[in-house]
């Protein structure tokens, strides 16, 4: 096995015990890359002398905890102070940065090595498509807008890697490249430094092979309960199987991969309740679009006014309100979004413990204009809850399936360790059957 195929998990124990020099892993990493970036494309910049001399820099320091050495992808709106971060925009092309953003500088300071900057849809909103292809099948998109992150990790070109998710941009391209991702709660993860799109949305998450690798960063960013979550077992575990008010939207792919996964926790011990959401909770797509245009409209002002004439046409139909979105509609919007959270959360306790739900519409979309609908993301976006992605078989085209595990707010912790208990039971290479 090269050590670039080595789990995040199994890197971390090989350097640790010194049986893997951060320097092997890194060349053997960068030698990966070159030989697949022609076909992925899932990078925007990567100096592998740079990489080089970081890890040579980290063999000669005593690790400071699991993620001395492994590697590690930023999204391309994620500031890099010793790279250029150009969200994917012809108008920031020179853009470097004098300092990291907090969640590249507490992985750094954790002994990660930032192999590079991964592509992305535009300001991760619209605009420009990233030109990353889904490994599985290079004529299908990986989703966006975190299109290379997912696609680096899913093509073992890193362990880890950084998305963003303000509507479904971190979890469905989990699911369209099969790769495990977390979406923690809104704020828990400090922003600064990170392209804004809709701040009250705007979530930093990451991608790993496995649950194991989702912990290590978990713990390095003390996500709520991470000194104290306790090994989560499937036997009476209450998981509520959620077809949620987009089922309509499902493709075969997404209903057998669902069912699937229930059908498969059930025969482990776990019990199955279908649960339905409140009526209300229909109308929290339309309020997550509102609100996501309205703070665009804003954060996208800057750039309306420097480049008139540069700026996509995308972002100008953000700032002129060419929705006609009225203030009405945004207080009646935020208004909904803050009675749902509480009544979502609500929900969990001894008659539930976790939600299981789509993680997409379905396999990936043919083609790279269209990186997938965003509608079993959505709501939970809006809701601000946790949100863990799990790879679920293949559709009979041999692209990845997945299902996504729901907590409450600031239930992060404790999600990860359900999901580390599910993870086995769900994630196979099976080809499921359409009847």
């Amino acid at each position: 096995m090269q050590a670039y195929e080595l789990s995040a998990t199994e890197a971390s124990k090989q350097i640790a015990s010194k049986t893997l020099s951060c320097e092997e892993l890194a060349r053997s990493t960068l030698a990966h890359i070159e030989s697949r970036e022609p076909q992925v494309k899932a990078w925007s910049y990567v100096d592998r002398d740079l990489v080089i001399r970081n890890a040579r820099e980290l063999d000669k320091t005593t690790p400071k905890g699991p993620l001395h050495g492994l590697t590690l992808g930023v999204k391309d709106i994620i500031d890099t102070k010793n790279m250029p971060t150009r969200y994917n925009s012809p108008l920031y092309e020179n853009h470097r940065p004098a300092i990291d953003a907090a969640c590249v500088a507490i992985m750094r300071n954790s002994g990660a090595l930032v192999v590079g900057k991964t592509d992305t849809v535009e300001f991760a909103a619209g605009g420009r498509n990233a030109a990353t292809r889904n490994p599985h099948n290079l004529r299908h998109t990986p989703g966006g807008s975190s299109s290379g992150s997912a696609a680096a990790v899913a093509d073992r070109q890193v362990h880890l890697a950084f998305g963003t998710q303000t509507r479904g941009s971190l979890i469905r391209p989990a699911a369209f490249n099969g790769v495990y991702a977390i979406k923690p709660t809104h704020g828990v993860i400090s922003n600064r430094g990170v392209r804004a799109y809709a701040p009250s949305l705007d979530t930093i998450g990451w991608y790993g092979r496995s649950v194991q690798d989702l912990l290590l960063v978990a713990h390095a960013f003390q996500l709520p309960g991470f000194d104290h979550a306790a090994a989560a077992t499937l036997k009476g575990l209450k998981i509520g199987l959620c077809r949620s008010p987009a089922w309509d939207k499902a493709d075969i792919h997404a209903r057998a991969a669902l069912m699937r996964a229930a059908s498969r926790l059930e025969a482990a011990g776990a019990t199955i309740i279908e649960l339905a959401l409140p009526e209300s909770f229909s109308l929290l797509d339309e309020a997550e679009q509102l609100i996501t245009r309205s703070e665009g409209r804003a954060t996208f002002l800057e750039e309306y006014i420097r480049f008139p004439n540069l700026l996509h046409e995308a972002f100008i139909a953000l700032v002129e309100n060419s929705t006609r979105i009225t203030h009405t509609q945004l207080v009646d919007a935020y208004d909904l979004a803050a009675k749902s959270r509480h009544i979502f959360d609500k929900l969990f306790g001894k008659a539930l413990d976790v939600i299981l739900t789509p993680s997409s519409t379905g396999e990936a979309p043919e083609g790279l204009q269209f990186t997938g609908d965003p509608a079993f993301n959505a709501i939970w976006s809006l809701l601000h809850v946790p949100c863990v992605c799990v790879p679920a078989g293949k559709s009979p085209n041999l692209l990845p399936l997945g299902v996504q595990l729901i907590g409450p707010r600031f239930s992060d912790s404790l999600l990860l360790s359900i999901a580390n208990a599910c993870a086995p039971i769900i994630d196979s290479n099976e080809i499921l059957p359409l009847d």
